[in-house]
């Protein structure tokens, strides 16, 4: 069956779903996006999504063509009438039709457009027996060009990041900033663990403020484990006891080896597998914050 897109202020058919080619969000990545996921017919963290995609639009200067409310309730529109159960949203606002220049202000208005599908997810098997990763030659964007905590639409950074570990045979790849600290992985937040201690890098050093990121910071903190923001070395992601990443699509996934340096014992940590559990049940509705 195809699918319904919200385009703008409606649900069209899915072949009817369709942007200029001289909209800026395709000829420069001048917008902002959120991904977002569906567990048991509800929107996961939907508050926080409409929040920080407003967040991102104002920093950039684009006015989103709809308000909050109206926003959220195309989101499950949207939702419910692709009768998507467990599945992932992509909502995204470009800056809308202009000219071959860079201009922003001459374009007529913004577009917004809403996917609702299913996602593909990791394999079973590697959450069970966790990823090996890669460093990535390729740096973060320096805070001064384009801020981590804006989720735009350009990601050529992470996509080169990306190839290096496809290229690699590995799934993902972790990337660093321009001093040479953790900043993320290509889509997903980075967890070390030591002496029973949850490292993670502030958001200052090149990562987006993931919503499955603070929502795991959370859960740790009600099992009463201690969670430190400090910058973080690649050494020591090499020396740590357990590795996890956070992300929308790959919710808590252990890492168990980076560079060819096996993490711990080689499988995902106790403290991993706790909160891959706690997140699963908040996420489906049986644990609460």
């Amino acid at each position: 069956m195809a699918l319904k897109i919200w385009l703008d202020d409606k649900l069209v058919d899915e072949a009817d779903a369709k942007i200029s080619v001289f909209d800026h969000g395709l000829l420069y990545g001048d917008g902002v996006f959120e991904g977002i996921r569906v567990y048991n017919s509800r929107v996961f963290e939907l508050d926080s999504h409409i929040k920080r995609l407003y967040e991102s639009a104002k920093a950039i200067r684009l006015e989103i063509p709809m308000g909050k409310n109206e926003l959220t309730s195309a989101v499950e529109k949207t939702t419910k009438a692709n009768d998507v159960i467990d599945g992932y949203i992509r909502l995204v606002v470009t800056r809308g039709v202009g000219t071959l220049g860079l201009n922003p202000f001459i374009c007529e208005h913004g577009r917004l457009f809403i996917i609702a599908d299913n996602i593909q997810l990791y394999p079973e098997e590697l959450y069970e027996k966790g990823m090996k990763v890669i460093s990535a030659t390729t740096i973060r964007s320096h805070p001064l060009a384009i801020p981590p905590q804006i989720k735009s639409l350009n990601y050529l950074n992470n996509i080169l990041a990306k190839i290096e570990a496809l290229d690699n045979n590995v799934p993902e790849a972790i990337m660093y900033n321009h001093e040479g600290y953790v900043a993320e992985a290509t889509g997903d937040n980075v967890f070390i663990v030591r002496n029973s201690v949850i490292y993670a890098p502030p958001v200052e050093a090149g990562s987006l403020e993931g919503i499955t990121r603070s929502v795991v910071i959370r859960l740790a903190k009600k099992e009463k484990l201690t969670v430190v923001e400090k910058n973080l070395t690649k050494v020591e992601l090499y020396i740590c006891d357990e590795f996890f990443l956070t992300g929308t699509a790959a919710e808590v996934i252990g890492v168990v080896e980076i560079d060819g340096r096996v993490i711990g014992d080689g499988k995902p940590g106790p403290i991993t597998k706790l909160l891959r559990k706690n997140f699963f049940k908040y996420a489906h509705g049986k644990e609460k914050l």
